[in-house]
């Protein structure tokens, strides 16, 4: 079977403040065939260490009606039309990624990160746009204030790395796409 290759433009189908549904049609060996997928503004997160610790949020996740761990983060735009018309406009989505990071480590976890360094985008999947951009604090300075957007029940925790394996394990850790980048880091940095 051949690769597609888009026959048109992309037509959204829907749009809303944060998804929106797109088509394409696509050739594939001489047959037109229509995909389909989601897309959403990108996601950022920090992997934030001390020793043998790793800052974590523990959070209520509405969708999941329940506590859950996560390396601290959040969207690097609010709403998708910011994030298309960014796009549209030829923006470097890694260098604002960079600049949300930095928001999220003050407003989330009363962080000011000096240096990051890019470690891991991890893109979603065929049927839905959504990459998340993993990043390093390499020097940060500790400020205190931390401001909850409303709604986001957080806890901040620094948990040794033997109890984030342990939250891993057992399921409280359960954004997976962070549990592989997190298992990833802690094997480049011989933790595990």
């Amino acid at each position: 079977m051949g690769i597609p290759t888009p026959k048109a433009e992309e037509k959204v189908v829907y749009e809303g403040k944060i998804l929106q549904v797109v088509t394409q049609d696509m050739d594939i060996d001489g047959k037109v065939v229509t995909f389909e997928w989601a897309r959403r503004s990108p996601g950022t997160r920090i992997i934030v260490s001390k020793g043998r610790k790793i800052l974590l949020n523990r959070e209520y996740r509405r969708e999941q009606g329940k506590w859950d761990y996560r390396l601290p983060g959040g969207k690097v735009f609010d709403k998708l039309i910011e994030y298309t018309a960014f796009l549209r406009d030829g923006g470097d989505v890694l260098s604002a990624a960079l600049d949300a990071v930095k928001k999220e480590a003050r407003e989330e976890v009363g962080l000011e990160v000096d240096t990051l360094t890019h470690f891991a985008t991890s893109k979603n999947g065929a049927t839905v746009e959504w990459n998340l951009y993993y990043f390093v604090a390499d020097s940060y300075r500790e400020i205190g204030s931390i401001n909850h957007e409303l709604g986001e029940v957080i806890d901040v925790e620094w948990v040794d790395i033997s109890r984030v394996l342990e939250l891993i394990k057992n399921g409280e850790f359960a954004e997976d796409r962070s549990v592989g980048v997190l298992m990833r880091y802690f094997m480049v940095n011989g933790y595990i």
